[in-house]
């Protein structure tokens, strides 16, 4: 049996630094750090920065006033930022800063006099996020038919933006049927879907004809991760989501030669190789990287907490 990597795979640039901030709290100033939200969609990290002392939360309600709190790399309402404030909460914002850039389009589009288009999951954190940044919220778009039905005051003054997770295909034929409605539509400046989402899909479209099934390993609430085991899918591969090499039915493998392997964006290296060592099990003869680009990105930390010594 053989098995080909796809590459890129696993952190990005945006997790990699949401990380990081909550590392360097822990550091500096000690536990416990709450966090609102699991900092990134894995529960192998969020458990490893509990056992450092991070306290995970879902409202703002179950920290303590004055307590330090870390916001999730997917982005908040700003109601939540304002009860921070209001609270007295030392804040230190983790969103993605390509979160951010959607929001910062959203609003400039509103204020502008655009009604504004999310394409998005309903109920995900980040397209909750997003709508919670524009008086009286988005109109949400998450399918094809909902692009066919969707109604805006002005056909004239449209315009979208999308959540940065979104399969490239998936969002593509939503955008399409909405500039077949609405002519006058107007897209983001740049391309909202992360470019570690667009380079993680490519690997996996580059490895399709190579497999015979694809194991891609995120949790089951990661966004990109289900959307990395969709395109498989689409490309006619069995494809399956996997947390860890637990996970690994050893049926799924009957008759197999030929296993790709591919990570979700806030899935960590070691959960790979783990997957590469139970197939070692199943009698692999090779492992072989494909590698369809290069990622340099990085993002700074938060000033606020770069000024802590």
């Amino acid at each position: 049996m053989n098995v080909v990597l796809a590459s890129p795979r696993g952190f990005c640039a945006g997790v990699d630094r949401a990380i990081e901030i909550v590392e360097r709290a822990l550091a500096l100033l000690g536990p416990p750090i709450y966090v609102r939200h699991e900092i990134v969609h894995n529960r192998h990290v969020v458990d490893a920065l509990r056992e450092k002392g991070a306290v995970f939360v879902e409202e703002l309600d179950e920290v303590p006033d004055g307590a330090t709190v870390i916001l999730s790399a997917h982005g908040v309402p700003l109601a939540v930022e304002e009860e921070a404030r209001r609270r007295d909460l030392k804040v230190f914002d983790a969103t993605c800063p390509l979160v951010t850039k959607v929001h910062e389009e959203a609003k400039r589009r509103h204020a502008g006099g655009d009604a504004v288009i999310l394409i998005g999951h309903a109920g995900h954190p980040e397209v909750v996020g997003t709508m919670g940044r524009i008086p009286g919220g988005c109109l949400l778009v998450g399918s094809p038919a909902e692009a066919e039905t969707v109604r805006v005051p002005d056909p004239e003054k449209v315009a979208y933006v999308t959540q940065t997770t979104l399969s490239l295909d998936e969002a593509a034929g939503i955008v399409a049927i909405l500039k077949r409605r609405f002519p006058a539509l107007k897209a983001p400046s740049k391309d909202d879907i992360c470019y570690a989402t667009q380079n993680r899909q490519n690997a996996v479209k580059t490895i399709a004809g190579e497999v015979d099934v694809l194991f891609v390993i995120g949790a089951p609430n990661s966004s990109n991760s289900n959307r990395l085991r969709e395109i498989g899918e689409r490309t006619g591969i069995r494809s399956y989501l996997i947390e860890s090499a637990e996970n690994i039915d050893p049926a799924w493998l009957a008759s197999v030669s030929r296993v790709g392997i591919t990570a979700g964006a806030s899935a960590p290296e070691h959960l790979v190789r783990e997957v590469v060592e139970r197939l070692r099990g199943y009698g692999i003869i090779d492992v072989r990287e494909e590698r369809t680009v290069i990622e340099s990105t990085t993002f700074g930390l938060p000033r606020e907490l770069m000024s802590i010594v």
